[in-house]
């Protein structure tokens, strides 16, 4: 099994990068993808780690980062749709699939 990106999860992922890079340096924008790998990993392995929500959806926190990344179990793999900032925009990317 193995994950995959909604186009909106990709551009999530590349906005925090560019913010971590910006405000504290490169070297904290790698981790921030680094600690994204590990749980995108760990949901494959394990799907039903997450919190359940709406629409089939789960959701599962980064550590030490604000994110959370919000996906759907799918046959194939993991379906991640958003990568959501826990205390930015609430409702941000809710009517991806």
């Amino acid at each position: 099994m193995k994950y995959s990106l909604h186009p909106g999860a990709e551009q999530d992922i590349a906005d925090a990068m560019d913010f971590y890079a910006e405000q504290v340096g490169m070297l904290v924008a790698e981790r921030f993808l680094d600690e994204f790998e590990r749980v995108a990993n760990l949901l494959v392995s394990h799907p039903g780690f997450g919190t359940p929500t709406t629409k089939g959806r789960r959701v599962f926190p980064l550590r030490v980062f604000p994110y959370s990344v919000v996906y759907r179990s799918l046959e194939t793999g993991v379906r991640i749709i958003v990568v959501r900032h826990q205390r930015r925009k609430p409702g941000h990317g809710g009517t991806r699939r």
